[in-house]
């Protein structure tokens, strides 16, 4: 069987893309696995903030479209990029186990804490999620918009001699920045930071009619990670949510019971909402859509 996958060309994209072809490769040696990079839009534009380009998919239309196409057998995606619908004909296949949901903060000056940075000193995050909670907490900050690959923000970051930036623990874990860097970050908890919906999970996308691949991928699935995304992108669906306004989620599972806790803002960021609900594991998917419809109606209170 030859399978080719699909992939945005980033670092990080490579790398996520060569752990699952690993995998499957550890369980069907006899297989052909084959890697095909894609530019995306979001990967051509790389001199506009996200919420100017267009909606949430900007990483994913491209790889998409060779998918239907049949031009690649499997997509491996960040999850977060993944808008809350999928195109007719398309579907996610097992999840694999979820990396570190949660977002860091990387100095440059030799500062140890949020605590430490001083009035006025200069963040770089180019989500408005991060940056309207960062500013919850310390308004005096001046953060500023950035783009570009992991990679490319930490260089961007010392040539520009900003005091820090925000980036994702799961990318950083998986190019080994963590531990690069590990002097000069500090994890932001959910309690300060709550993640975008998805964070830190990859989504291996299939065509419907494809069952021996879906059969296939089920060697790397995990259960738990499963369900809290089915949770989390029930919720993100449920919002509607796109690049322009501010949204998080995180699901957490302990046993039988589930946790779910959403984040909406306006897109000035000057409502921030924060719910969270609870109930039975096996109704994660409701419980997303409860989350979000009992949101949204406290948005539509709190904008009047």
């Amino acid at each position: 069987m030859n399978i080719i996958v699909g992939t945005r060309g980033s670092k990080l994209a490579l790398r996520q893309t060569n752990w699952v072809i690993s995998q499957l490769k550890e369980k069907y040696p006899k297989h052909c696995y084959k890697i095909k990079m894609i530019r995306t839009t979001g990967d051509k534009i790389q001199n506009i903030s996200l919420d100017k380009i267009g909606e949430k998919g900007v990483f994913v239309k491209e790889i998409e479209e060779q998918l239907l196409n049949g031009e690649i057998d499997l997509a491996v995606h960040s999850m977060k990029d993944m808008p809350g619908e999928l195109p007719r004909g398309l579907m996610f296949s097992w999840t694999p186990r979820r990396e570190d949901f949660r977002d860091a903060l990387i100095f440059n000056k030799g500062y140890q804490s949020l605590e430490d940075l001083p009035k006025g000193a200069i963040i770089a995050t180019g989500s408005k999620r991060r940056a309207y909670q960062l500013l919850s907490i310390r308004e005096d900050l001046n953060v500023i918009s950035i783009r570009g690959n992991m990679d490319t923000r930490l260089r961007k970051m010392k040539e520009k001699n900003l005091d820090g930036i925000i980036l994702a623990m799961a990318g950083l874990k998986r190019m080994g920045f963590s531990e690069i860097y590990k002097e000069q970050i500090q994890i932001l908890s959910p309690q300060i930071m709550l993640p975008s919906p998805t964070q830190g999970a990859l989504g291996l996308e299939i065509r419907e009619d494809n069952d021996k691949l879906h059969n296939l991928l089920e060697c790397i699935r995990d259960d738990q990670s499963h369900l809290e995304i089915i949770a989390e992108r029930a919720f993100l669906k449920g919002i509607g949510g796109s690049c322009h306004i501010p949204m998080g989620a995180l699901c957490t599972i302990r046993e039988k019971n589930l946790q779910i806790e959403g984040l909406l803002g306006n897109e000035d960021g000057t409502i921030l909402i924060r719910k969270k609900i609870y109930g039975d594991k096996n109704k994660a998917k409701d419980l997303g859509k409860q989350l979000a419809k009992e949101i949204l109606k406290e948005m539509k209170v709190n904008e009047r």
